[in-house]
């Protein structure tokens, strides 16, 4: 699709996105790229982050990758000052890096349940904390032109709850929190911006495969006030924005891009069933005798 943003809209800013070799990551990755910015991308499959290098490369992006582990200090160290040593600067961080897999209560592990806390929610602070000399106002690099960004990439799990999700939604909760208080500590000493974005079902991601894609795709129009998946292209546009100068006031924010799912319930009765009762409450209303009270509906 066709991007609602000038081509030069983040140009010269320099992006370390986590999990940017594949999925929704890869996706910003691109986006920022083709809209100026140089781009490091940090995950632990070698063989993958190659691969999109390349990809990044043949699109005439600046780029380059780097194996590491969010979940280890000394990885998230030296992956941030690669990417300063490589590029000579650092505006924004994506983290992107996520764990997820459907398991009941019950049959989940504590071992499994802290995996994917470390990843999303250690994982995530852990980067922040690695970066920030480098990303606030008048760090090496950015002179005092003002601070970076902070971009976490959420979900909507928690904000209810989710079936067979309880790893990854305290995940989520937790870099929701992270994104808040950084937002509000570094946003006032270091006027660095911090923010989320919390997708909804995104179908072209290799993701979903863990997730039922079938069932969800084809009962979408039933629980999606949209009736469609979203794209990694929603995403991307919703990070471009938040990086861009169009969002210099946002700090704080969980932007949600999931169609309107967290707001839907399933209908407990079809939209014409309901106008036929209300008409019939009405009827009933307006007939009733003199001096019997009628129904406030």
């Amino acid at each position: 699709m066709e991007s609602p943003f000038k081509a030069d809209i983040v140009k010269g800013k320099v992006a370390l996105v986590t999990g940017g070799g594949s999925g929704i990551g890869l996706e910003i990755s691109t986006q920022f790229g083709i809209h100026g910015a140089s781009i490091a991308i940090m995950g632990r499959r070698k063989q993958v982050l190659d691969a999109a290098v390349s990809s990044l490369r043949s699109l005439g992006i600046q780029a380059v990758g780097f194996e590491g582990d969010v979940r280890k200090q000394e990885d998230a160290k030296r992956v941030v000052e690669s990417t300063f040593q490589h590029f000579g600067r650092l505006d924004i961080l994506v983290n992107a890096a996520a764990g997820n897999f459907l398991v009941s209560a019950e049959d989940l592990s504590p071992n499994g349940f802290r995996t994917v806390m470390d990843i999303d929610s250690v994982g995530t602070f852990t980067m922040c904390h690695e970066a920030l000399k480098y990303l606030k106002k008048g760090a090496p690099g950015r002179g005092s032109s003002g601070g970076g960004l902070i971009l976490s990439i959420s979900a909507t799990l928690h904000y209810t709850a989710a079936w067979y999700q309880i790893h990854v939604s305290a995940a989520k909760a937790a870099v929701d929190a992270t994104t808040r208080n950084l937002a509000l500590e570094w946003g006032t000493d270091y006027d660095i911006r911090v923010n989320g974005i919390a997708p909804g079902p995104i179908g072209d991601t290799p993701g979903m495969s863990k997730l039922a894609p079938d069932e969800i795709n084809n009962n979408a129009r039933d629980y999606i006030p949209l009736y469609k998946l979203g794209e990694k292209w929603d995403i991307a546009m919703a990070a471009l924005y938040l990086a861009s100068d169009a969002g210099k006031y946002v700090n704080g924010a969980i932007l949600v891009v999931d169609g309107g799912l967290w707001l839907s319930r399933p209908r407990h009765m079809p939209k014409d069933a309901v106008r036929q009762l209300s008409r019939a409450v009405e009827k009933r209303s307006r007939d009733a005798p003199v001096g019997v009270p009628k129904s406030k509906l």
